[in-house]
């Protein structure tokens, strides 16, 4: 009777330990929860576009809209054999069919006009070879000789530069953003004299591509920022 009298009093009293450690652990562990640092990580690359997409705009005026529609054409012959000449292939072309504008139609316009139909024609040229495009570009001025003006194309019609291969970098940008952070939380931690921990949660990242600048369109500025939380221990 006795012995079972000790056994008892070993056995409650090893569990009150447990109990005791248990405790403070969950006390040591709720009083960490509430220690941690979110740090953004950043990634840039400047690249160059691997893709360009060029609307050539031409215009006919005039008052006899078959004759225009002759003149529209030639303008078109003229300027794809311009492209095929300097490289072009003629599946980076696409031809639209001519727009038609009837001046008389419209309900606002100056009787006075000496012409009453625009004709507009778009020939877009698309193409992963972005620097033979913008030698060509460049060279566009010798279409003047033929008797072709090429018209600006604005708002609706720009000269497009894009970084289509974008996917292939993005794990190793996701990586070296994840890096960047890290040792940003490691200086965070050795500044409040902690430890740097587990991650607690990390999102997929923010990316943006933009233009360098203004002038240099066809260079890409590609930016990825992370945001990472990660806890602290003594």
């Amino acid at each position: 009777m006795k012995d079972n009298r000790l056994f008892s009093a070993a056995l409650l009293a090893l569990g009150l330990v447990c109990l005791g450690w248990f405790i403070k652990a969950g006390i040591d562990n709720f009083s960490e929860k509430d220690r941690k640092v979110s740090v953004k990580g950043l990634a840039e690359r400047e690249v160059e576009a691997d893709k360009v997409t060029w609307p050539i705009v031409s215009k006919e005026v005039g008052n006899d809209l078959p004759e225009l529609y002759n003149k529209i054409g030639a303008t078109q012959q003229k300027i794809k054999a311009f492209l095929l000449r300097n490289g072009i292939k003629q599946n980076e072309l696409t031809e639209n069919a001519p727009q038609v504008i009837d001046l008389q139609a419209r309900e606002y316009t100056d009787a006075n006009k000496a012409y009453r139909y625009i004709v507009t024609s778009v020939i877009t040229v698309t193409s992963q070879q972005v620097k033979q495009v913008r030698q060509i570009i460049a060279r566009q001025g010798d279409l003047l000789k033929e008797g072709v003006a090429i018209v600006d194309g604005g708002y609706d019609n720009p000269v497009k530069y894009e970084y289509v291969s974008f996917k292939e970098m993005k794990p190793k940008m996701m990586q070296e953003a994840i890096e960047n952070a890290e040792k940003t939380a490691q200086q965070f931690a050795e500044n409040s004299h902690s430890e740097l921990n587990k991650i607690v949660s990390a999102d997929q990242g923010q990316f943006s591509i933009d233009n360098r600048d203004e002038n240099t369109p066809y260079i890409k500025k590609v930016r990825v920022v992370t945001t990472v939380t990660y806890s602290l221990k003594d």
